[in-house]
């Protein structure tokens, strides 16, 4: 016969199921990256230069260009909105990093491009940027760095082709800017 007292004892909870490896994985990249763009937001700041993410972003991508790009290819290669390429061309001309000018064949067509001034802010985007991985990957040896970079570039082109094929996301961070296929983790500046 049960006890009155072990029927008013709550039942014992379930054991929680062990980790998953992939989610506790995914869950230290994405820290990763925060606390790299946390580091690169406070190298920025200390060199006084104001640019949001995504403007910096907007801004690698239009450097990676020979010729300056169309609006509408920026929009493309970002995979984005063209409204959301406008917003953040608008920011970037407003602080004189771009400008739009008609194009010669084609007066219809904008085009967007680098003034020196935003040649300069990448230069800084990139001098922050590998600051901040240096400070993060400060832990490791040469030979550590080598093969997580190596690592991270087969998640990034992995990420790339099956997006080509059609079976990916095609969020490939480093590909839309062009940084997917340029050195080293630390050398890419990416």
């Amino acid at each position: 016969m049960d006890s009155p007292a072990s029927a008013s004892e709550p039942a014992a909870a379930p054991p929680l199921p062990a980790p998953d490896p992939d989610g506790v994985l995914a869950e230290q990249l994405l820290r990763l990256t925060r606390r790299i763009h946390r580091s690169q937001k406070r190298q920025l700041d200390s060199a006084d230069v104001a640019i949001t993410p995504a403007q910096s972003r907007l801004l690698r991508t239009v450097a990676h260009y020979e010729q300056p790009p169309r609006m509408a290819d920026l929009a493309a290669r970002l995979e984005v909105v063209p409204r959301a390429v406008t917003s953040l061309v608008d920011g970037l001309e407003a602080s004189g990093r771009v400008r739009r000018s008609a194009d010669p064949a084609n007066r219809r067509v904008v085009r967007i491009e680098l003034t020196e001034t935003g040649r300069d802010t990448l230069r800084a985007l990139r001098t922050a940027r590998r600051a901040a991985a240096e400070d993060v990957l400060a832990p490791l040896s040469r030979e550590q760095r080598e093969v997580l970079g190596g690592l991270l570039s087969a998640l990034v082109d992995g990420v790339v082709e099956s997006a080509a094929d059609g079976t990916g996301d095609g969020a490939a961070g480093g590909a839309a800017d062009g940084c997917a296929d340029r050195g080293t983790l630390v050398e890419r500046g990416c």
